[in-house]
């Protein structure tokens, strides 16, 4: 009998390790029928070599035939590549590329907008505070019909939150059979905006999968994500409380919206008609401030097409005119959004495209964040996910700009204290600095394996390290060498 039984064992034990090898070789076979790459070693714009590693390329993934192809940037580690953290980054949206969080926020490019206006042509700087510096990114254009990501069928278009994350993960797990160089390197998935969203569906799905045995198994250690987009009952509701904790609504008319709509902003009750004015009176005083930078001017003379956080929705992306240079500023003051024109040029000038290389007649046109996307957002909140993120041995980093009322800090400082974390002593609500300065406000929280710092960053908009890059790489450095802020 005992015999008997450990034949059974082993058959067992045989059966398992063909089917794991047969996986294996199908993962391989896939990666390398769908993967291209090449290093990029100069870029229009920029004087020289580039001083950095640059590879792209696309990577297909989808269940019919790889129908979807998924275009990367990956840039390695100026530090040591060898055992720096491998972030993969994903810009907000749904639709908005990786190339503007490499161009104008954590990437070691960016433009020289007065030597741009000047020569008529998009002139590339290296930003001094690029997180490439402690860190391998992929920049990933996620979802399909993204930046220079497409489908080769029309049905390939077709996505959402689900579909999108799942991409998402067999990309990073194809990536990594292609580079086996960092398969052990610690691994973090990294996002902003919409990404509060995705971020934390693909770190379960990549928890999830190495229990499950799936190939490459992956070094997952955490995640980030900055102005998060989480969940509609705190984000959107955090708006009124946080205009008026900085200023923009008086104490009176802040109390009788809270006292006639009970606290109830984004969804009141349409029927209770003290509360409806009242909220028409806060929109009356904020509708000509600017959300993602309360403090900078509103510029929607030149948006050209629909905003979508703005009317509703859940998309804090800015989008501008494709102007020539020589129309940037017509009404005679600075705007933050004329700095976006630079990257639609550069982006769709066909050199430029040739020296990325890009598959020439892929898409129509580069959008900075594509509107016309078919897309179901189906996935409401976030929130669930990072609960149960909270059993695992993880660490996350959450960081708001302390001036953007497209997501409010308030809201997510909320939602982070729904999780009902312990905060340790040593964790506590306190400054954090940057060369003596007072950099914003930070708290950590944990519960047995997984810890969470949320930070602010004082004078951030949507999103922070475009407007304080110094201040976020010293946090960013920090967090990453398991240091307090």
């Amino acid at each position: 009998m005992e015999k008997a039984t450990a034949t059974v064992r082993v058959t067992a034990t045989h059966s398992k390790c063909i089917k794991f090898l047969w996986g294996l070789i199908l993962l391989l076979a896939q990666s390398n029928s769908v993967a291209s790459n090449a290093i990029v070693k100069s870029l229009p714009g920029f004087p020289g070599e580039l001083p950095f590693l640059l590879e792209t390329g696309y990577i297909g993934v989808g269940e019919l035939d790889e129908e979807v192809q998924l275009f990367y940037y990956f840039i390695e580690s100026e530090g040591q590549p060898a055992t720096d953290p491998l972030v993969l980054w994903l810009t907000g949206g749904p639709g908005c590329s990786a190339l503007s969080g490499l161009m104008y926020e954590v990437g070691p490019l960016g433009f020289d907008y007065k030597r741009s206006c000047e020569i008529q042509t998009p002139v590339l700087v290296l930003n001094d505070y690029s997180w490439t510096k402690v860190a391998n990114i992929i920049f990933l254009d996620a979802s399909v019909g993204t930046g220079f990501s497409y489908a080769k069928t029309s049905g390939g278009y077709n996505t959402s939150d689900e579909k999108s994350t799942a991409d998402t993960y067999m990309f990073l797990r194809k990536w990594l059979l292609v580079h086996p160089k960092f398969q052990k390197n610690p691994v973090y998935i990294a996002g902003d905006s919409y990404s509060g969203i995705a971020v934390p569906v693909i770190v379960k799905k990549i928890s999830d999968g190495n229990k499950a045995g799936n190939l490459p198994q992956i070094n997952l250690k955490g995640y980030v994500l900055g102005n998060p987009y989480t969940d509609n009952q705190y984000d959107l509701n955090a708006r009124v409380n946080f205009a008026y904790r900085v200023g923009l609504l008086s104490d009176d008319l802040y109390e009788e919206t809270k006292f006639d709509c009970h606290g109830e902003f984004a969804f009141p009750n349409k029927s209770d008609a003290g509360c409806i004015e009242h909220l028409e009176m806060v929109n009356q005083c904020l509708k000509d401030i600017n959300p993602p930078m309360v403090l900078e001017p509103l510029c929607s003379s030149l948006n050209t097409k629909p905003n979508k956080l703005n009317s509703g929705s859940s998309h804090p992306g800015v989008n501008v005119s494709d102007s020539l240079l020589s129309e940037v500023n017509p009404i005679g003051r600075w705007c933050r959004d004329y700095n976006y024109i630079f990257i639609n040029i550069w982006a769709n000038d066909k050199v430029v495209q040739e020296a990325l290389h890009v598959r020439i007649g892929t898409i129509k046109e580069w959008d900075r964040c594509n509107r016309s996307l078919s897309y179901v957002e189906d996935i409401r909140s976030s929130l669930d996910y990072h609960r149960n993120l909270t059993s695992e041995d993880l660490r996350a980093i959450v960081y708001s700009g302390d001036h953007d009322m497209v997501i409010p800090y308030v809201g997510t400082e909320e939602w982070i204290r729904s999780l009902n974390l312990k905060v340790p002593s040593d964790g506590e609500w306190r400054p954090w600095f940057v060369d003596g300065q007072v950099a914003g406000y930070t708290e950590m929280y944990r519960e047995k394996k997984y810890s969470l710092t949320f930070a602010t960053v004082k004078g951030g908009g949507h999103t922070a390290p475009e407007y304080k890059p110094k201040e976020c790489f010293d946090m960013i450095s920090r967090w990453f060498a398991y240091y307090f802020l």
